[in-house]
């Protein structure tokens, strides 16, 4: 069965003024959309790989026939980071900061949720090209920031992620144009901790 674009668990205007509903209307119904029929059109020509996970895909590329492995990686990839990528914003919060188990182990990786919101936004703001920021876990437990190109998925790494901020210009350019650093710093008021606690304990 061919996959679906999601729902938003929100209005496009919900998160205004942080991103803007034109942005995400425009990112969800045309790119991400463009993401999901390109993915099963890849998959059609081997429709047993529809009975996996998207995820289970990512996670182990030797399994994705070499014809269509690379438009796995980019448009596979493209709709798994956009489905997590929803659910990892909510509206706009003042002062939007983790807590409980999740703020514990930012703080034991990175000293202070301060410092890890410097690391962060550093990795965002100087990675060059298109691609993704996370806040991954790895199978050991530790927590790691890592960058990805293009839509490359951590899960092809072995990590987990947890949460992530789409550096694409799609996501930003109509209301920040070329100021990415704005637009990470409005990032930080719509960043779902609720939802990145549940990834981490999950994982």
């Amino acid at each position: 069965m061919a996959h679906l674009l999601p729902q938003l668990p929100y209005a496009y205007d919900a998160l205004e003024p942080y991103i803007d509903a034109k942005t995400m209307e425009i990112h969800h119904s045309k790119h991400h959309q463009t993401y999901t029929d390109k993915f099963n059109a890849a998959l059609e020509k081997h429709p047993e790989l529809f009975e996996k996970a998207p995820e289970a895909l990512l996670k182990d590329l030797s399994q994705v026939p070499e014809d269509i492995r690379q438009v796995v990686i980019n448009h596979g990839g493209g709709y798994v980071n956009h489905n997590l990528f929803w659910e990892m914003l909510r509206p706009g919060q003042e002062n939007n900061t983790p807590s409980g188990a999740l703020l514990e182990a930012i703080n034991k990786h990175f000293t202070s949720f301060e410092n890890f919101k410097t690391a962060f936004t550093l990795e965002a703001s100087s990675k060059f090209g298109s691609g993704w920021t996370w806040l991954c876990k790895k199978e050991n437990g530790d927590l790691v920031i890592i960058s990805t190109s293009n839509q490359d998925s951590p899960l092809s790494q072995g990590l987990t992620p947890i949460m992530a901020i789409d550096i694409w210009e799609h996501a930003y350019y109509l209301k920040h144009q070329n100021r990415r650093p704005e637009y990470i710093e409005n990032w930080w008021k719509v960043a779902n901790w609720s939802k990145a606690e549940e990834l981490r304990a999950q994982a």
